[in-house]
């Protein structure tokens, strides 16, 4: 799994011209998932992501997590982040998982997350066309790899 974490003053996904979800303050997650992703995969990549210390403190130094500012989350599908782009212009998709391995494991990390949190968490929608809008805070923006964990 990849993703590309977003502190953000405040988010949005719509689709078909209709706001789906939209949160004021916390993280955007981008999630790509891979055929070789796992349960396991889930468990250590939301467990990082909603104890990442990335928000200021009172004395203006990135110490608290979401959960210490009562942050939102919102997620958000991205198969484009398995792009291969070793060979041509032309991205392959080939490493993205298919629509049987990603939706699970899409849905089991935003219940993890959930479960983290102790509330809903907000999404785009899996395999829609989708535009997403945030105001980046900081800017703090931060890739993390499952396949990279050390």
């Amino acid at each position: 799994m990849r993703a590309v974490i977003q502190r953000v003053k405040r988010a949005s996904v719509s689709i078909g011209g209709h706001t789906k979800s939209s949160i004021e303050g916390g993280l955007l997650v981008l999630l790509g998932i891979e055929e070789a992703d796992t349960a396991e995969d889930v468990k250590w990549l939301a467990g990082k992501i909603v104890s990442l210390r990335i928000f200021d403190d009172a004395d203006g130094v990135m110490n608290r997590s979401l959960p210490d500012v009562s942050g939102e989350l919102l997620v958000v599908s991205q198969f484009t982040l398995m792009a291969s782009y070793r060979k041509g212009n032309r991205p392959s998709y080939i490493r993205a998982a298919k629509h049987a391995t990603a939706i699970p494991l899409y849905e089991a990390f935003c219940r993890e997350t959930s479960t983290l949190l102790g509330r809903e968490v907000s999404t785009g929608e899996f395999g829609a066309d989708m535009q997403v809008e945030l105001i980046n805070d900081g800017p703090v923006t931060i890739c993390m790899d499952t396949k990279n964990k050390e």
